[in-house]
């Protein structure tokens, strides 16, 4: 009996040791590749606006936007719909709000993610399965959206630059994607200095002395 027990101690912290030289598991990495499903939209407002992609919920229309990013499609389009406590709509290369790229309409993906301030979904027409390149950004929730437009984003970085988007349906003097990029990509932001928007110059101050002038 003593010795069945001695004979049991001794295999069993000779396990205990045997597992302790084992090396620990590594830690997980980061998922790979996470810059590839990063959008960038340097804007005319004077930013860098980032957007994190949900290819996982959103699969076809995380594709779309990538693709059309690359292929320089969104360089130089207007927000051509600015709604104040809505959203800013771009993405129609027209500026109409009409148009769209060469490539076919997206079926739906409608999905669990809320339309909350920052999120990014897919603009369409009455039809579900009618996105193609427009998309909008939203200044403030609208959770009437879900459920009916894809959402496939959400803002990680940059909101302000959102929020300077001038407002109409168009606006007067509508601002633009200057240039969108993926993060992978590793493309640097243009000078937004030398892209501000001229002031304008002020007016000079009338005097007393101007107003005794006599007239010509």
């Amino acid at each position: 009996m003593l010795r069945n027990f001695v004979f049991f101690m001794i295999a069993l912290f000779a396990t205990a040791w045997a597992n302790a030289q084992e090396p620990a598991a590594p830690t997980p990495a980061p998922a790979a590749n996470e810059a590839e499903n990063i959008l960038h939209l340097d804007l005319s407002t004077g930013g860098r606006v980032s957007i994190k992609l949900f290819a996982d919920v959103a699969p076809a229309h995380v594709d779309r936007i990538k693709t059309l990013t690359r292929q320089g499609f969104y360089n130089g389009v207007v927000f051509h719909r600015v709604i104040d406590g809505f959203m800013a709509q771009t993405g129609d290369p027209t500026g109409t709000g009409t148009g769209g790229s060469p490539l076919p309409d997206l079926k739906a993906e409608f999905n669990a993610l809320p339309h909350l301030r920052g999120t990014v979904s897919m603009a369409r027409a009455q039809s579900e399965d009618s996105a193609n390149s427009q998309f909008f950004i939203c200044f403030l929730p609208r959770f009437a959206l879900d459920g009916k437009y894809t959402a496939f984003g959400r803002v990680i970085a940059g909101m302000q630059y959102v929020d300077a988007i001038q407002r109409g349906e168009p606006p007067a003097t509508p601002d633009k994607i200057v240039q969108a990029s993926i993060a992978a990509d590793n493309i640097p932001p243009p000078d937004f200095a030398a892209l501000a928007k001229p002031t304008a110059a002020a007016e000079p101050q009338i005097t007393l002395d101007d107003l005794s002038k006599p007239l010509n």
